[in-house]
């Protein structure tokens, strides 16, 4: 389910640097929602030259530079819109500011609400913004992966931004081979494959804290 909360998709003038932002902490679980879209955006398909996929893990106010030289840019992340979990919504333009910061999950929005609101003080804020959001399932499951609504999420939104992107002149063209892990945005160790590789069962792994130190069951 995907819900629009308008359409501002101006597409009469294409020019400018596209910016593509994932932005999340893959390692609790739906939180890495937007990291995982932009590295599936990478290995399906290649833009122009004024186009950045960037991952931005929670870089918070490190990502200012990126967003300030943007004309165009695009954002993904889970957000709790109190929804059902896998459903999205776009939010447009001056609004992602605001609607990032009304109810905040983790540390990693604060930061990037900041960013966003010192690219409108210093007044060189992208011409157009959209952000696309994914409410999450679980996010207290440290080292777990997606969900698989939002796994399932992540194809949906990869063609939502392939289809903004190409509005906005960023000329995408599926690629006949996906990249592979070694080739994507993200850290070689946490690209989705190596880290499903890698992470211990369920059952195998403590993701609530060090059992060493916690207090024993009668």
């Amino acid at each position: 389910m995907t819900v629009s909360l308008n359409d501002t998709t101006n597409t009469t003038d294409t020019a400018g640097p596209i910016v593509v932002l994932g932005i999340g902490n893959v390692l609790w679980a739906d939180e890495g929602f937007g990291v995982r879209c932009v590295e599936a955006l990478q290995q399906q398909w290649s833009f122009a030259p004024h186009v950045d996929l960037i991952d931005g893990g929670t870089q918070g106010l490190y990502l200012i530079h990126h967003v300030q030289g943007a004309e165009r840019l695009l954002i993904f992340d889970a957000i709790d819109y109190g929804l059902e979990p896998g459903t999205m919504r776009l939010i447009e333009d001056d609004e992602v500011p605001r609607f990032m910061g009304a109810k905040k999950m983790s540390l990693h929005q604060t930061g990037f609400q900041e960013v966003l609101m010192l690219a409108l003080l210093t007044e060189r804020y992208p011409r157009q913004v959209l952000l696309i959001g994914c409410q999450p399932e679980e996010l207290e499951d440290y080292g777990g992966s997606l969900r698989p609504r939002i796994r399932l999420a992540v194809d949906d939104a990869v063609a939502l931004a392939v289809e903004r992107l190409r509005a906005w002149g960023a000329e995408p063209q599926l690629r006949e081979v996906p990249l592979s892990g070694d080739e994507s945005v993200t850290v070689p160790t946490l690209s989705l494959g190596a880290y499903e590789a890698g992470r211990p069962a369920a059952e195998q792994a403590c993701r609530v804290g060090d059992e060493r130190f916690m207090p024993r069951s009668a």
